[in-house]
């Protein structure tokens, strides 16, 4: 028989929520394990057992929002840096994208523990995704992320066969080898990176390893999400029929 795990950890795990999530939930008797309400933080569960949320915890999932950003250079992603603002200060309502799919209006609300889901650096522009919900949190920035997130490149220097190649797989940064990406030429002077993990400047710092240097990097998709039209500096909402 397996060890037990404790009940946090396993709902994180199974995507449920973020494990601050499942702590709360767990906190105020909205978790059901084998159809026992567990309401005692630190929990330990059978790592097989069924794992169902109440209905309450459920509604209060569907209210969270996730915002895609169009973030232009000279905004930091996260934390604030001195002398540059948080990405987050562009999600006012005068920022909202108007493309005749905005069904949902804004509300201060929405600005509640809304944080990045993954960074983008302040030298970069593209898509930048914010969300309240943990899920989605985990499910792009989680160690065992498999989603793809795609940039266009624009570069100065050559690159010959071998160069290509090691971008695609055989770099290290920090002492650890990189997951396998798929790298090639978009035009004469631009590449397209595909990559699954995102270490901080991980496409500069992967160009340098091979005598190129970055003159502009672009998000232009994250899963099944692109960024599409949407213009420099404005936001929408993920769409109930989006997914990444």
């Amino acid at each position: 028989m397996a060890d037990p795990v404790r009940l946090s950890k396993l709902m994180s795990e199974r995507g449920l929520c973020s494990r601050r999530e499942a702590d709360s939930y767990i906190e105020r008797g909205l978790v059901f394990v084998d159809g026992r309400r567990v309401s005692e933080l630190g929990t330990k569960v059978d790592p097989d057992c069924a794992i169902r949320l109440d209905s309450a915890a459920s509604a209060q999932q569907q209210q969270r929002v996730t915002i895609l950003l169009h973030k232009p250079i000279g905004y930091v992603s996260g934390q604030p840096e001195p002398g540059y603002q948080p990405a987050v200060t562009l999600v006012r309502p005068e920022n909202q994208w108007q493309d005749g799919r905005a069904a949902q209006a804004f509300h201060p609300t929405h600005l509640k523990g809304l944080a990045p889901a993954g960074r983008l650096d302040i030298d970069s522009s593209g898509l930048l995704v914010l969300t309240q919900d943990g899920r989605i949190a985990k499910q792009l920035i989680g160690d065992d992320s498999e989603v793809e997130k795609e940039y266009l490149v624009r570069v100065d220097g050559r690159l010959d066969e071998k160069g290509l190649a090691l971008l695609n797989h055989g770099l290290s940064l920090d002492g650890r080898r990189l997951r396998p990406a798929r790298v090639g030429w978009q035009n004469a002077d631009q590449l397209r990176f595909i990559l699954k993990e995102g270490k901080k400047r991980q496409i500069r710092r992967m160009c340098e390893l091979v005598g190129l240097k970055v003159v502009g990097l672009k998000r232009v998709r994250i899963g099944r999400v692109r960024l599409g039209d949407l213009p420099p500096g404005q936001w929408r909402f993920l769409r109930p029929d989006e997914g990444f």
